[in-house]
């Protein structure tokens, strides 16, 4: 094996650690609809945000811990450490039998993508030539959204082979110990990283590692940099918290806490993470509103990798302009769809609503409930919460947790259409600016002293306003209604682009002094 192909092959076992953090993130969606009616949970409770938004709190305590770790204990160990989680909350969540089970497994799970998705591209960055570093880095970001994509995919296989709900939800969670265990196995063929050997006295097998990846002249050059490196890190002065607070920062401190909140606050996650709902709330039925997700993965994947091509040739500041005008116009589509809804019940819709009811429960009881639905016949209704509020008067709570989507799809009429393409658009043009320009822009405005606890607070940022979105969506869908919504994401693509215009510099060809130079106060 050549030293290229060792060190492509030891990256693309680290990437693993993306692609099963992105795997974790995505797969929630599919379960959704099927772990609500196990837990009993109402349509719309916060505790329903709560059990999908509960990996990003366990992210958010996954950060905090993952640099001190990583240097404590070593890249390679935290990863074999993220593996085990991974497949313990996959286990977990998929034998829980009670709610409380259910998002302790899900927070172990989020502490294990807040280590991998700090730790993993440290790792490849530390090991890699610099000819390959940033094409070997973004391994991990292609399979985080490989990652999303086949989870997409496997939820709808699981949805079309598998009968009983119960059974759906638990295996959709409880598959992914398969990668995890293979992620761990395979971790054990890669070596441990040369600088934080070197960091920790090992300086013989650190060269043995840099002889591998560079070849025996090139290495001692690499293993002189490292130590060069780590003896003006002893000298340099740390980072502190006042110096990224202080008042000199305050342009790259508008750019980085803005980016950060307009990058989350457009709705992304909550696309992500409720997919299928949404496409059944459109009117179809599970197995289409399954698909259509799995579309949305292929389309955050393959602009992703248009994304890589054009951040340096295009710039980031177009990227930027390009994704925010169309989030802005995509959610506009969206919204606007569900506002010309109208919802009935009629003879037709109120049969076929019935027969799948029984097909779905043997309990009598919602079978009388929806026959309450009746009353409703003949009205026709614009808005989406009233007619709501009708149906929970009729059927019961109970019931409505049961059936909401299947009364949905049987009531509404909607172009669901122009729902899929303002999703498609909304995805693509995410994936091709906020997605990866935000990281790339945040690793240029800091000056190199505070880079690394500046990006930490942003991601800690950026990670509350994740957090934030997905726990409150299934309540804003239910006490908003989906059209306003969506328009008010739409509103926030419209800010973003006016952020963008008025705060955010093209950083394309400019050195990092440079930019300090131009962004810092003196």
């Amino acid at each position: 094996m050549t030293q290229k192909t060792y060190t492509i092959f030891i990256s693309l076992i680290v990437a693993l650690g993306g692609f099963l953090l992105g795997f974790d993130s995505a797969v929630i969606s599919g379960a959704v609809p099927f772990y609500r009616e196990t837990f009993g949970l109402d349509s719309g409770s916060m505790l329903i945000g709560f059990s999908v938004s509960s990996l990003i709190l366990g992210a958010i305590m996954g950060n905090i811990i993952a640099g001190r770790l990583a240097d404590r204990f070593g890249r390679k160990k935290m990863l074999m450490f993220t593996a085990v989680l991974f497949t313990v909350s996959a286990i977990t969540s998929a034998l829980a039998g009670d709610i409380a089970v259910f998002l302790t497994a899900r927070i172990i799970g989020g502490v294990g993508v807040g280590i991998a998705i700090l730790v993993a591209p440290m790792y490849i960055a530390e090991i890699a030539p610099r000819k390959l570093r940033g094409t070997l880095v973004t391994f991990n970001q292609l399979n985080i959204v490989l990652g999303i994509s086949i989870a997409y995919f496997s939820n709808y296989y699981f949805q079309q082979t598998i009968a009983d709900p119960d059974m759906k939800w638990r295996i959709m969670l409880g598959v992914e110990a398969v990668p995890a265990l293979l992620y761990f196995l395979l971790l054990l063929l890669v070596p441990r990283s040369p600088r934080w050997l070197m960091q920790k006295g090992n300086k013989d097998e650190a060269l043995g590692v840099l002889v591998k990846v560079h070849g025996q002249a090139q290495s001692l050059i690499e293993f002189r940099e490292i130590e060069k490196s780590l003896r003006e890190e002893v000298n340099k002065d740390k980072a502190r918290w006042s110096d990224v607070f202080s008042s000199r920062m305050k342009t790259v401190l508008i750019i980085g806490f803005g980016i950060a909140f307009f990058q989350q606050i457009t709705g992304i996650n909550a696309i992500f993470y409720y997919a299928p709902m949404i496409f059944e709330m459109a009117g179809g039925g599970k197995d289409a509103a399954f698909l259509q997700a799995a579309i949305l993965g292929v389309t955050n994947v393959v602009m992703t990798v248009v994304a890589m091509f054009l951040i340096d040739s295009l710039g980031r500041k177009p990227l930027l302009y390009i994704g925010a005008t169309g989030i802005c116009i995509s959610l506009a589509i969206v919204g606007f769809s569900f506002h010309n809804a109208k919802y009935n019940i009629d003879e037709a819709s109120m049969k076929a609503l019935t027969e799948e009811v029984v097909e779905m429960s043997p309990l009598q009881v919602h079978l009388d409930n929806i026959a309450g639905l009746e009353d409703l016949k003949g009205q026709v209704f614009v808005n989406e919460v009233a007619f709501f509020e009708q149906v929970k008067e009729k059927v019961g709570q109970d019931t409505y947790n049961s059936f909401k989507e299947i009364i949905l799809k049987h009531s509404i009429t909607i172009n669901g259409i122009w729902i899929l393409i303002g999703l498609l658009m909304f995805v693509a043009s995410f994936a091709i600016s906020m997605g990866p320009v935000m990281w790339t822009l945040l690793s240029e405005i800091f000056p190199n002293k505070l880079r690394g606890l500046a990006i930490s607070i942003m991601g800690f940022w950026n990670s509350i306003v994740s957090f934030s979105v997905a726990t409150v969506f299934p309540a804003q869908l239910e006490y908003m209604g989906s059209g306003n919504t969506y328009l008010i994401y739409s509103f926030f693509g419209l800010l973003t682009l006016i952020f963008v215009w008025r705060f955010v510099p093209e950083t394309k060809g400019k050195s990092l002094e440079e930019l300090e130079e131009k962004l810092i106060l003196k």
